[in-house]
């Protein structure tokens, strides 16, 4: 399911409200060669993985804007985007975040600073997922 766009570029959609924390996210990835599309509620999550075909989705659990819950349900209710890859970050004492984010379905969750220190490595593992179809 790794696409991609007619620039050859793969998409990954972020959905990330802190405008200082999806800068560090879209520098890193942009600086690897992704395109970015950015999301800023949940409604726009699902709405943008229908229009973009991202190759991977990037949500922060802890968001309190943007319900990561709701996204989550929408897009694992939407045939076309359940097997999407998703890489969710919290904060690492939030157990009960983690556990409801695998069981909504979240290919992986990590804390907030893992995902800050080995987000390029993480990325490149949920979309090495998405392409065997283990999601």
């Amino acid at each position: 399911m790794n696409q991609t766009n007619q620039t050859g570029q793969t998409t990954i959609l972020v959905g990330v409200t802190d405008i200082f924390f999806y800068t560090k996210v879209r520098d890193a990835l942009l600086s690897k060669g992704y395109r970015i599309e950015r999301a800023r509620t949940q409604q726009d999550v699902a709405e943008k993985a229908s229009a973009t075909s991202p190759s991977a989705v990037i949500l922060n659990m802890n968001d309190e804007t943007l319900n990561a819950f709701q996204a989550l349900e929408a897009l694992k209710s939407d045939t076309r985007l359940k097997t999407l890859p998703i890489l969710a970050f919290a904060n690492h004492e939030e157990v009960d975040t983690f556990n409801r984010a695998r069981a909504l379905g979240v290919t992986k969750i990590v804390s907030r600073n893992e995902f800050s220190a080995r987000l390029k490595d993480l990325v490149e593992e949920i979309l090495a997922v998405g392409v065997r179809g283990e999601a």
